[in-house]
C-alpha cells in the first residue's frame, strides 16, 4: 500500500469530497439552480473567518473578512450575471487556499486545510464550467432543431 503524505491525503480527499458533493447535487437536482455553485462560493469563502474566530484571532478576522468580500461579489455577481464568473472565483478560491500561507497564514486553519479546500475549489469550479459547457451545447443543439 503506498504512502502519503498529508498534503497528498487532503488533496486527494478535498477532490473526492468535491466530486461526491457535485453527484449527489446532480442527481438530486441542486445544481439546475443557478443559485447552487456561488452558494458554494460564498460558504468557502467563510470558512476562514471561523478559522480566526476559533482562534481567538480578533485583529485577523477584518482581514479575513476583506478576503471573504472578494469572494462573495464574485459569487453574488455570478449569481446575477453569469455562471462564468462563479467558476471563476470557485478556481480562485482554490488558489487563495494554495498561496495565502505564502503571505497571510491564516489563524485556527488545520494544517492542511489549504490543500484540502484547494482541492474542493478547483474540482467545484471545473464542474461548474462543464455544466455551464455542457447546457450551452444543449442550448445551440434547441436552437438548430
Amino acid at each position: 500500500m503506498p504512502s502519503f503524505t498529508a498534503s497528498q491525503l487532503a488533496l486527494l480527499a478535498g477532490s473526492i469530497t468535491a466530486s461526491g458533493v457535485a453527484i449527489f447535487a446532480h442527481l438530486v437536482g441542486y445544481d439546475r439552480d443557478r443559485s447552487f455553485y456561488p452558494v458554494v462560493l460564498t460558504v468557502v469563502g467563510s470558512l476562514y473567518i471561523l478559522f480566526a474566530a476559533m482562534a481567538d484571532a480578533g485583529s485577523r478576522i477584518i482581514t479575513e473578512v476583506a478576503f471573504f468580500a472578494l469572494f462573495v461579489v464574485l459569487a453574488a455577481i455570478g449569481f446575477r450575471r453569469s455562471l462564468w464568473i462563479a467558476a471563476l472565483g470557485l478556481a480562485l478560491h482554490g488558489a487563495f487556499d494554495f498561496i495565502r500561507d505564502s503571505y497571510a497564514h491564516a489563524p485556527g486553519a488545520p494544517e492542511w486545510w489549504p490543500a484540502f479546500c484547494g482541492a474542493y475549489d478547483l474540482v467545484a469550479a471545473f464542474g461548474l464550467v462543464a455544466i455551464i459547457m455542457r447546457r450551452t451545447a444543449g442550448d445551440e443543439n434547441r436552437m438548430r432543431m
